[in-house]
């Protein structure tokens, strides 16, 4: 038995080194789990005399926690803080702090006001000041987000709703939080759209921390992002045209939540009935307000439904070069129908998959599921919706992340994916560790 030990020794340090291999692995890839888009962000915090001195100590506490999970620096992600009552005091400069540290030990400092609650001045000061280039904000051109988180939690004692429009039409993204006794229609007033993504209720200051995994991902990016979306959207004659502006509202859903730019995500679109008709192609528009007025002006056809004559075309034309594709990023098509296809739609559905498009295929009323399977993508359950109301499709706005990262530890969902990839490792190594003991009883035996 003596001569196995050192074998027996060897085979387990390799073992232990493949081990701690796989854990420096899985580490590095905790360290680079969420990777913060570069973004300049600015929270307007209410220290109104309605807010408690300890409710206080939760908002910063909310702050830090965000903070704690951002990607902080020059040309990453730059935090400043606005604190509002009766007046506006600018607390955190986006130039003044370049790492998450230094950020954290000056919102610990911060002081309520404790008088009355001027949000729309608070909103004006954000937009002249605190997101000025004087202050630390980078250049509008520049390929970097602009975004304010608003907590309150009360009426506010001025005008909100203009002073916001102008804020959001100066490429803010305003998000509200609201605590309390808050005003709702004030908060949808200041909102970004959709308003379902940008508008949060809290029922006390003792919970708004279950809000930090929200914000946390929210400025999550994947690093190599660039992606070419394509909709293909049914027209035929039982949509109807009220459902159809529906659909509209729906598209500009998901354009929110793409990061769309010469760079990154591109969007084209098709309309289809008994005919298919191009809307624009990929890389005509590179910014979302452009997008979304090119989806709000497309009209509506009214004819059939020959879905099977629109996969067809979206496989030999809209992600083809001459319709503004790029050469080695991913392709994404997202089709919606309301109704069953008058034509075959089988060899072309095939056909796209074959090519390696990322397909999504989203059905109401009277779509056929069976259908909706064969045009998505696998895994199938991820890639196909259906809802019975065009009412409803802003809940699969919210269901459908078009996730192009698949091999990337940023991913929208990556803390679930990077606990399956560490489960995955360890099963793994329980496999070899089985196999490394079988070989070694096989020895034992011929030894003995």
């Amino acid at each position: 038995m003596t001569p196995i030990q050192p074998l027996f020794l060897l085979l387990l340090g390799l073992i232990g080194a493949q081990a701690n291999l796989d854990l420096r692995t899985a580490a590095a890839m905790a360290a680079g789990l969420c990777k913060a888009r570069p973004t300049d962000l600015v929270f307007i915090i209410d220290s109104s005399r309605s807010v408690r001195p300890s409710e206080f100590e939760q908002v910063k506490v909310f702050l830090a926690k965000v903070i704690e999970g951002l990607n902080v620096g020059p040309s990453a992600t730059r935090v400043g803080v606005v604190n509002y009552a009766s007046r506006v005091k600018n607390e955190v400069s986006l130039k003044t702090h370049r790492t998450k540290a230094g950020l954290i030990k000056a919102v610990t400092k911060i002081e309520p006001l404790s008088t009355g609650t001027m949000t729309g001045l608070a909103i004006q000061f954000a937009m002249n000041v605190a997101f000025s280039e004087a202050e630390g904000a980078r250049a509008k051109s520049s390929d970097v987000g602009k975004v304010a988180i608003i907590v309150t939690d009360g009426r506010p004692q001025d005008n909100v709703k203009d002073i916001a429009q102008r804020a959001r039409d100066a490429g803010i993204e305003i998000f509200a939080i609201g605590v309390g006794r808050v005003d709702m229609n004030t908060l949808r007033q200041m909102a970004s759209d959709p308003l379902d993504d940008h508008v949060d209720y809290v029922e006390s200051y003792s919970v708004i921390e279950k809000l930090t995994k929200k914000f946390q991902e929210a400025f999550c990016a994947c690093s190599n992002s660039a992606t070419d979306v394509v909709f293909l959207i049914d027209g035929s004659k039982s949509v109807r045209p009220e459902n159809f502006e529906l659909v509209k509202k729906w598209i500009n859903q998901i354009i929110d939540k793409l990061d769309v730019s010469e760079t990154k995500a591109h969007v084209g679109l098709v309309q289809y009935s008994s005919t298919v008709k191009p809307e624009f192609p990929l890389g005509r528009y590179n910014n979302k307000k452009d997008l979304k007025e090119a989806v709000k002006k497309m009209d509506y056809l009214e004819r059939g439904t020959m879905t099977g004559q629109a996969l067809r075309y979206l496989v030999e034309n809209s992600f083809s070069f001459g319709q503004g594709a790029r050469p080695g990023v991913t392709k994404v098509g997202i089709v919606f129908t309301d109704g069953r296809s008058q034509d075959y739609i089988g060899e072309a559905a095939k056909k796209a998959k074959e090519n390696g498009f990322k397909m999504y295929a989203v059905g109401v009323g009277n779509a056929v599921e069976d259908e909706l399977k064969e045009i998505a993508s696998e895994p199938t359950g991820e890639h196909y919706f259906y809802t019975a109301d065009f009412k409803a499709m802003s809940q699969i706005a919210k269901k459908l992340q078009i996730n192009v990262c698949d091999d990337d530890p940023c991913e929208c969902d990556s803390l679930v994916k990077f606990q399956k990839k560490v489960e995955a490792a360890l099963q793994a190594l329980t496999r070899k560790l089985e196999s490394m003991s079988k070989r070694i009883a096989l020895l034992e035996n011929k030894i003995v």
